[in-house]
């Protein structure tokens, strides 16, 4: 789950006490604009995308006003803008207005897990506001620490100095940015990123780092995120009813991480474990109805309501069910095959059965019993299958998935329908 903008991240900062920009939201009367609009001077009127949308501002999409008449123009203009970055399309859902905050100064900052330092990692820069990808390596300070103990003023204070930063600007980010490691461990975050903090004078004349953009992921299966009180569909990419229903399974036991790739898909792949979904993903393309990561060692009853879930909602339209993952540590291979195959017959018993071809691919633990009641199951279901150990190479079982889809659409899907008894509707692949 990502989270951008200040709707949401002005009421995380503020649980820590970090100074934040005034924001309003979608919501927000003419008056209470006006108001902003003189208290502040000027307003940023940003779109709301749901998750984690960025370049918004390098494609036109953030208005700078300083009078109501021009802010409900740009309300106007953005509050269903659409927002194309690489090859995915989000559409707005609101926007929200946020208080200039004035400043000669802005800085960046983050916290998030290093695979370079084996540890969580703070980087900052006194070079604010832009993106980071742009600086060069001397102007950026990346300081690794112990989780045990947690970000101090000192990895603040030393990474600063050795930056050659302002000495004006030093005391009151000291004060301020280690409350966000709080924030950060508490809530089950893996990702915390403020760009820019603007350095504005307060009422006192001192300076204040006030955060004017918050960008942060979650681990969505540590239930530590639920103190936050987020609303659930914040952990969907879209409003499908689908991922809605997924998302109520979510434990700490145990994925349930799903997207939908194509609603006309051909190929339905329950996935486990992270390297197999991004290799799936990949090699199926269009095919795909969606794309998932199940894996966590989840027990029989949550991998029996995802099955069933799934199946419910793309088996109709599937030539080929493929359950696919890499050789697991940890994760009973039979429980979770148990809990599919269970899923697989309840579907079948409710709403009839479906020209389908089986093609499964998995190692790990309890793997040959697993197999034994998968293979017993789709028999008795007369369906077509192939099964693959664990010394098969993946991308060679994602072509085969493949090839069978290609033969199912072509005559297979028709051929499997008389064997079962029902009548063929053909489905064209995307």
């Amino acid at each position: 789950m990502q989270l951008t903008g200040l709707l949401w991240g002005q009421k995380l900062l503020e649980r820590v006490g970090y100074p934040v920009a005034k924001v309003l939201g979608p919501e927000a009367s003419v008056d209470e604009i006006k108001a902003l609009i003189e208290e502040c001077g000027q307003v940023f009127i940003k779109p709301i995308f749901k998750g984690g949308v960025g370049k918004k501002g390098k494609s036109g999409l953030i208005g700078r006003v300083s009078d109501i008449e021009s802010a409900l123009k740009e309300k106007e203009r953005l509050y269903f803008a659409e927002h194309v970055f690489g090859n995915a399309t989000s559409k707005g859902e609101g926007v929200t207005f946020e208080g200039g905050v004035p400043a000669e100064h802005e800085v960046y900052f983050s916290i998030a897990e290093s695979t370079k330092f084996r540890a969580p990692t703070m980087t900052i820069t006194h070079h604010g506001g832009v993106d980071i990808e742009e600086l060069p390596e001397d102007k950026i300070k990346e300081v690794p620490f112990d989780p045990l103990t947690g970000l101090k003023s000192f990895h603040v204070s030393n990474a600063l100095e050795e930056l050659g930063a302002p000495r004006e600007i030093i005391s009151p980010l000291v004060q301020n940015l280690p409350k966000l490691w709080s924030l950060y461990d508490n809530y089950g975050m893996n990702m915390l990123e403020l760009n820019p903090v603007r350095m504005s004078l307060n009422k006192r004349g001192r300076l204040v780092p006030v955060a004017c953009d918050f960008k942060g992921s979650f681990d969505q299966d540590d239930p530590a995120w639920t103190r936050l009180g987020l609303p659930a569909h914040l952990f969907a990419s879209d409003y499908s009813e689908f991922e809605q229903e997924i998302n109520q399974l979510r434990t700490y036991q145990g994925q349930s991480d799903v997207f939908v790739m194509n609603p006309e898909g051909t190929i339905t792949a329950p996935t486990f474990g992270g390297g197999a979904n991004a290799l799936v993903t990949e090699l199926l393309g269009e095919r795909a109805t969606i794309s998932s990561d199940f894996g966590g060692n989840p027990p029989y009853q949550k991998m029996l309501e995802i099955s069933k879930i799934v199946f419910k909602y793309w088996l109709a339209q599937s030539n080929v069910l493929f359950i696919i993952g890499g050789k697991a540590n940890n994760t009973d291979i039979f429980e979770t095959f148990r809990a599919m195959a269970d899923a697989l017959r309840d579907n079948f018993r409710e709403f009839g059965p479906k020209p389908l071809f089986v093609v499964v691919g998995r190692g790990g633990p309890n793997l040959i019993r697993g197999m034994a009641y998968m293979k017993d199951t789709i028999e008795q279901l007369k369906l077509p299958y192939r099964i693959f150990g664990h010394d098969s190479a993946m991308s060679e079982v994602v072509n085969y998935a493949l090839s069978v889809d290609k033969w199912m659409e072509k005559e297979g899907r028709s051929l499997v329908s008389e064997r079962l008894g029902i009548e063929s509707k053909g489905k064209k692949s995307a």
